[in-house]
């Protein structure tokens, strides 16, 4: 039998300022295109362009218009920055391709021109401030990166704390990339916050959590660093003690106890050694292709929107759980984890939602809890109640 051939684009920096993601996608997503393409019984095989566009502004557009146009790509796995998903939105939109955006973002976006398969702030920021709020307290020091994911995340957080009748001591922001963070330690050192939400992405994340070790040697009772988007990437090179006591939400974890994440680890393992961690990139970045391809097996073509109407009328079996995609947003219904970093770079679950949570992009649902739950036999986590006032984020 002749399979045909279906060229998809691959879109992750793996050189820059936060090359370490870009680099856990694209072998997430070749992991998937190696299953697809060792199928024998399957009727096309598929092709990566893969393109780097370094985490420079100026490359996105370029490189996703030249994949489509060029290389006959209709469907583009990528992005990591909601700046790039930006720069990328109206290239696809315009060839009438399909973006597959795998990584937790900021909402407030909702288009028919991607597949959002990452967590947006119902599903990521609302369940970690459900957990820190009343275990911690209510003065959080923010610092981001200096985009969109940094501001909104931001801006939310700040609505969450004061509707809890607390108060962000701080809210700084440091460049992409940058990793010049001695005067944020000394600020945080001066202030004394409840603890800290690090929206810090790629290197910024990792030079920051190397900084403020210094200051837990310092000061024992230093406050915990919580965040939405921490991954073991941002955890490598870092002293033992340096990755370990950070509290992060995710849709993913390595260590997932379910038959669906066993099945999947069993294959990776072949695939990559029993010496390597599984990352919410890389599974995020493999769930798309996988899916990609099972929607293309349905729909009998790429046409994109035949692919679309496949995703958003199904339900999908992934290593994270049955993911199911709503045909009004085209977001994921997920079911967000909660764990701490350990010294060997891991993380170690304690919370899960009991079932995956709808998104609501725009937060304009009246609850606004996460259902949080404790892990049959977890003895770490605590069951707190909602914070008051958390009900409709403008």
């Amino acid at each position: 039998m002749i399979r045909e051939t279906i060229p998809i684009s691959i879109l992750y920096s793996t050189t820059g300022p936060y090359a370490a993601l870009g680099r856990e996608a694209v072998n997430g997503a070749l992991a998937a295109i190696a299953e697809v393409n060792a199928d024998m019984a399957a009727p096309f095989r598929l092709q990566a362009k893969i393109d780097d566009p370094a985490g420079r502004a100026d490359l996105y557009a370029m490189m996703s218009e030249a994949a489509i146009r060029e290389q006959g790509c209709r469907h583009v796995v990528g992005t990591i920055t909601s700046w790039s998903r930006k720069d990328v939105l109206p290239i696809v939109e315009r060839h009438g391709a399909l973006l597959w955006y795998a990584f937790p973002y900021e909402g407030y976006e909702a288009s028919e021109s991607v597949l959002y398969l990452g967590a947006c702030p119902n599903q990521h920021l609302l369940p970690l401030f459900e957990h820190v709020l009343p275990l911690h307290g209510a003065r959080p020091f923010i610092i981001g990166s200096n985009y969109i994911w940094g501001w909104e995340i931001s801006r939310i957080a700040r609505e969450l704390t004061e509707a809890a009748g607390g108060t962000v001591v701080s809210d700084r922001f440091m460049p992409l990339g940058s990793g010049e963070v001695d005067h944020l330690i000394a600020e945080i050192a001066q202030k004394a916050p409840d603890f800290i939400l690090s929206n810090l992405v790629g290197q910024s994340a990792t030079a920051f959590l190397e900084a403020y070790q210094r200051l837990r040697e310092a000061m024992p009772l230093a406050p915990p660093i919580v965040a939405c988007n921490l991954s073991e990437t941002d955890l490598e090179g870092l002293s033992p003690a340096a990755r370990a006591g950070h509290i992060t939400t995710s849709i993913y974890f390595d260590q997932l106890d379910t038959p669906e994440n066993r099945a999947f680890r069993s294959r990776m393992v072949t695939r990559h050694g029993r010496d390597r961690h599984i990352t919410t990139p890389f599974s995020s970045a493999y769930n798309a292709v996988s899916i990609l391809a099972r929607a293309i097996a349905d729909a009998g073509t790429d046409e994109p929107e035949a692919v679309r109407r496949v995703v958003t009328g199904r339900i999908f079996e992934t290593q994270m759980g049955p993911l199911r995609l709503d045909p009004r947003t085209q977001h994921a219904s997920l079911r967000p984890h909660m764990a701490m970093s350990n010294e060997d770079g891991e993380f170690l679950l304690f919370k899960s939602a009991p079932e995956p949570i709808p998104a609501d992009p725009y937060l304009v649902q009246a609850a606004a809890t996460a259902r949080l739950a404790p892990l049959a036999g977890d003895q770490t986590a605590r069951s707190v109640s909602s914070p008051s006032g958390l009900k409709v984020i403008k």
